[in-house]
């Protein structure tokens, strides 16, 4: 089982898989960075950029994301070595659960923001 997750027997059949997804989904950043792949940002500068993620961490995550199959990796460029990076289709199924994350956020949140404008790439 791997580290920080819990077995049937503590939770119940129901939510080991929920605990699965948490576990690969949970923090604000996997999160912020399948929405930007997905509404089109596909280079690591422009990722960097729009989520603010220090270079290292955004390093990881992708690196951790493309492991488990929810974004892939291509290489436009030899050198120095660049890559861009889209959905693959794991990833593409969790735009309907981001996009209402962003609207349930737009509607509660203290800031508002207004409905969402962007929808992920589906």
């Amino acid at each position: 089982m791997e580290k920080g997750t819990v077995s049937e027997s503590e939770v119940g059949p129901c939510h080991v898989a929920l605990d699965w997804a948490l576990n690969l989904l949970g923090d604000r950043w996997t999160l912020l960075i399948l929405y930007e792949i997905g509404t089109g940002a596909r280079r690591f500068n422009h990722i960097q950029r729009n989520t603010g993620m220090s270079r290292d961490r955004l390093s990881l995550r992708l690196r951790r994301l493309e492991t488990q199959g929810l974004i892939l990796r291509c290489q436009y460029c030899d050198h120095p070595p660049r890559f861009e990076y889209g959905l693959a289709e794991a990833g593409r199924s969790l735009g309907p659960a981001i996009e209402a994350l962003q609207s349930w956020g737009a509607r509660y949140s203290p800031r508002g923001g207004g409905p969402p404008t962007c929808r992920v790439d589906s």
